[in-house]
């Protein structure tokens, strides 16, 4: 059942949007805060309480409710609206850069380490949310997502209205995609060299929820494959990934004895998603560096370069 449109959307607070939980109807918790914290468990009662006691969560008239609403006194249906906060978010010493920018369409360059949208331990510090806040741009939304150790392009539609035929373009492969990695040069890349398309089938690794791995059965990913650039004992190689499987350029490099510089994943897990402190001098040398496609709102061509470029591992040149 299609839910009906928003009457009330509060307002951003330091570039972060509103969250909203539909209410159910009956139920057992005799006040709103006990369905929020049994509903939402990654928050407290006892911090929802002081959200609701601070102002931050809110009716669909934008009223502030407080710790006390008896849930009795809720419409089911009704919406309550929450802001997503962290306690203590680390800082990121990194800034995205608007590459362009019109009624339809903005294009950053995400740094490495940053997330997309909120996620994990970083909510403020999220490429969304900051461009939220530089631009005022409520409606900004992600049409195509980057693993947070991926730098390089992201586009995000500027009308709500929009967003789903941008989003159609990658989701029926409309899009030319391509990528640059710094990997090993192979010994095989003289005596057996790079396919020129590789495909596998790739499905979530059974044993760490963050990571993938190929299996049997007819492959769901494809990628097609360039030797660019050798600076001995490493290559720079252009990725052109057809698919859009998590982690597909990573899996496929690594399926290819030629695992990406600096991926903490594969071969082997270095650490997982969540750390004390990470090694900002050692990125994951892997980059979006090119979106192509026809745009779907005014039938422009558009193609956006990213102006990021890969540090390469000291190492002499050679050019191929």
């Amino acid at each position: 059942m299609t839910r009906p449109a928003h009457r009330h959307r509060p307002p951003m607070i330091a570039g972060v949007s509103a969250s909203c939980v539909a209410l159910p109807g009956g139920g057992a918790w005799p006040l709103l805060v006990d369905f929020l914290a049994e509903r939402l468990p990654a928050v407290s009662a006892d911090q929802w309480r002081q959200r609701m006691a601070l102002g931050r969560v809110l009716d669909e008239q934008g009223h502030a409710l407080s710790p006390e609403v008896p849930m009795s006194a809720c419409a089911p249906g009704a919406r309550v609206y929450y802001y997503r906060e962290l306690d203590a978010e680390p800082d990121l010493p990194f800034e995205a850069r608007i590459v362009f920018q019109d009624e339809h369409l903005l294009v950053a360059d995400k740094p490495h380490f940053m997330p997309v949208t909120p996620s994990g331990r970083h909510v403020r510090n999220s490429l969304l949310v900051r461009l939220k806040l530089q631009t005022g741009i409520d409606t900004l939304s992600p049409i195509h997502r980057i693993d947070r150790e991926t730098a390089g392009l992201v586009l995000f539609s500027v009308r709500a209205a929009e967003r789903g035929a941008y989003q159609a373009l990658f989701r029926t492969q409309a899009v030319e995609k391509v990528y640059e990695a710094i990997a090993p040069l192979a010994a095989r890349d003289v005596d057996r060299p790079l396919p020129a398309v590789y495909r596998s089938r790739i499905e979530v690794d059974p044993t760490h929820f963050f990571r993938q791995h190929e299996a049997e059965g007819e492959p769901n990913s494809e990628t097609a494959l360039e030797l660019v650039e050798v600076r001995t004992p490493h290559a720079l190689y252009r990725l052109r990934p057809r698919s859009g499987k998590t982690h597909q350029l990573r899996v496929h490099m690594n399926a290819l004895g030629r695992p990406i510089v600096g991926d903490l994943f594969y071969p082997e897990i270095v650490h997982g998603p969540e750390v004390a402190r990470e090694d900002w001098s050692q990125p994951l040398r892997l980059l979006a560096r090119r979106l192509a496609f026809t745009d779907p709102c005014t039938g422009e061509a558009r193609l956006f370069e990213s102006r990021l470029v890969l540090d390469w591992p000291d190492s002499t040149a050679s050019t191929v």
